[in-house]
């Protein structure tokens, strides 16, 4: 078999236990480990350069790469220029989350966290310049509104599932309201005080 065949699904040995094959049955979902993520350009993106493989709070885990990411990017970039970054990484995260979906067969895996990274950039691109605590501040209400997934979160959480391109927008479109919640918040906020 070739070992560069980007197309194929993931195969056993990829993962941390194996799919359980009786007639008629769906595979069980499984945890991706640095072998799976290293398959395919979408994995590697979508896992959040390992992020992901988080055995704990994968989403956390991929918020706070985001975060320590972004502070990076301020030293080398423009706010236009990230913007522009935030601009194309949403629909190559729309992409990559739904080729590493489809490869999982699950329809919105933990592990993904790709959308966690693209809307927490958003959200600190919009909140900046602030300190060390109004950072702390925006990362605790997107982590609420992104677990929590009260209202709006829900409902984008809920209807839009899937192992195609709908499956695909919908893992990046709950973190997109989830990031608009944390940010009408913010902005709540710092009107009324």
């Amino acid at each position: 078999m070739n070992d560069h065949n980007f197309s194929s699904p993931v195969k056993p040995t990829d993962v941390d236990f194996a799919f359980v094959a009786t007639a008629g049955a769906k595979p069980k979902p499984f945890k991706p480990n640095a072998s799976f993520m290293l398959r395919h350009p979408a994995h590697i993106l979508a896992l959040g350069f390992g992020s992901g493989l988080s055995p704990i709070a994968p989403g956390t885990a991929g918020t706070l790469w985001a975060w320590l990411a972004y502070l990076a990017l301020q030293n080398w970039f423009s706010s236009a220029q990230i913007g522009w970054l935030i601009a194309v990484s949403l629909p190559l995260g729309w992409w990559a989350c739904t080729v590493t979906a489809k490869h999982m067969q699950v329809a919105d895996p933990g592990s993904i966290v790709w959308d966690e990274i693209v809307a927490f950039w958003l959200i600190l691109w919009l909140v900046m310049p602030v300190g060390f605590i109004g950072q702390l501040v925006a990362f605790a209400l997107f982590r609420f509104f992104d677990a929590a997934k009260p209202g709006p979160v829900g409902w984008a959480d809920q209807n839009f599932k899937g192992l195609n391109a709908r499956g695909g927008f919908g893992i990046m479109f709950d973190d997109l309201v989830a990031a608009f919640c944390a940010l009408l918040v913010i902005a709540l906020w710092t009107f009324y005080r």
